[in-house]
């Protein structure tokens, strides 16, 4: 299976020149093939935006396309074609979830990238040399892998440079201490096991402290200064700061609980609807749900585990786990539950987490047959 690796670099000024008028060649190439697709009945294909690339690059009003690597200008195009196949698989409903958008065109203030092949780049030492910018020198957090495939320089919103490698890994085999494990989410406790751990998230809000101030502050310069960059520089680095605290807290709880549990179960949330609840809707943003599944989906594959999902209309928080007995929709104010015909009281949250994990293991049926015919005698 394949994996990314990610370091950050600090290049020199010249090397920022030479990296800054790549990402510019590159922003160019795809606004023109897009440009061109977009007055085109039929989209052409790659070979011959490729040739027309060819061609651009021998006028004089695009010979300075020459100047960059042409290796990380053809994956440009090869992206734009990934992008295309991605959105009309969308609208045809060939692709899973969400619509996606039709490919917009690159702006100079965003997040920039270039794609190197192999014939364009070179690990040598502790050094990377990439074609017509030189040897940069990563940040060496850990060992590769095994031998990179492609090599994608990154430049963020707050001008950081980080160098990204893809390898492929073998899945790493550990025992499991738990044969399953169901999973709860939510907002004051992001996650409860149905083992009765509980992992709150970290305080988002104390982090979004002064964030406003600096969106005002950024509104009020005038577009193009200096002043005005130096302000989104600022406002760039206070959301990174918000991401990256949300990212180290869910890479580590996911890993902790795919490392312990041989079947992790999750329950398909609805956030779209969720959303639409004015007073929580920013609080549901915060948590990064969907990219807690996805972590613990990849890292079940990386680590030999099962991952499964149960369908979002099982009516997990309306069950005993103990009996099997169905109480029906309860307020959010009611965290503690006791069971009429059991008597049993639940933690409303683990108690969802048991009913998750045994609708996957398969003992939920004969829960609530259980339930029926005990309510019949």
């Amino acid at each position: 299976m394949k994996a990314r690796y990610q370091y950050r670099f600090y290049p020199t000024l010249q090397q920022k020149a030479s990296l800054s008028q790549l990402f510019g060649c590159i922003r160019v190439v795809w606004n023109d093939a897009l440009a061109i697709c977009k007055q085109e009945a039929k989209k052409p294909s790659f070979n011959a935006l490729s040739a027309l690339l060819t061609q651009s690059k021998k006028t004089e009003q695009r010979k300075w396309l020459n100047e960059v690597s042409c290796v990380p200008l053809q994956q440009a195009l090869r992206n734009q074609e990934v992008a295309f196949k991605n959105f009309f698989d969308s609208c045809k409903g060939k692709r899973k979830g969400k619509k996606l958008a039709y490919p917009k065109f690159k702006k100079k203030a965003n997040k920039q990238s270039a794609e190197f092949t192999n014939s364009a780049f070179q690990l040598k030492g502790t050094q990377v040399y990439l074609a017509k910018i030189g040897f940069i020198k990563p940040v060496w957090s850990r060992e590769l892998a095994s031998d990179p495939s492609s090599a994608t320089i990154i430049k963020d919103n707050a001008d950081r440079y980080f160098i990204s490698f893809v390898v492929e890994i073998k899945p790493i085999k550990l025992p499991a201490k738990n044969k399953s494990v169901g999973i709860d989410l939510g907002i004051k406790t992001f996650a409860v096991l149905s083992t009765g751990e509980q992992f709150k998230s970290p305080c988002y809000s104390r982090l979004y402290k002064g964030l406003k101030k600096l969106q005002r502050s950024l509104s009020k310069k005038q577009k193009g200064s200096n002043r005005r960059y130096k302000a989104r520089i600022r406002v760039a680095k206070k959301h990174n700061k918000i991401a990256e605290v949300r990212k180290d807290f869910l890479h580590k709880l996911s890993t902790k609980i795919v490392k312990k549990n041989q079947l992790i179960v999750l329950e398909d949330l609805n956030v779209t609807e969720m959303l639409k609840n004015v007073r929580l809707s920013r609080l549901i943003n915060q948590q990064g749900w969907r990219e807690f599944r996805c972590l613990c989906e990849a890292k079940a594959k990386k680590f030999n585990r099962e991952f499964q999902v149960i369908n979002q209309w099982e009516p997990t928080s309306q069950v005993c786990s103990s009996c099997g007995y169905r109480w029906g929709k309860l307020d959010l104010k009611v965290r503690k539950v006791k069971c009429l015909n059991c008597e049993a009281v639940h933690d409303r949250d683990e108690n969802a987490a048991k009913n998750i994990e045994k609708v996957a293991t398969g003992h939920w049926e004969t829960l609530k047959t259980n339930t029926e015919e005990s309510l019949l005698k």
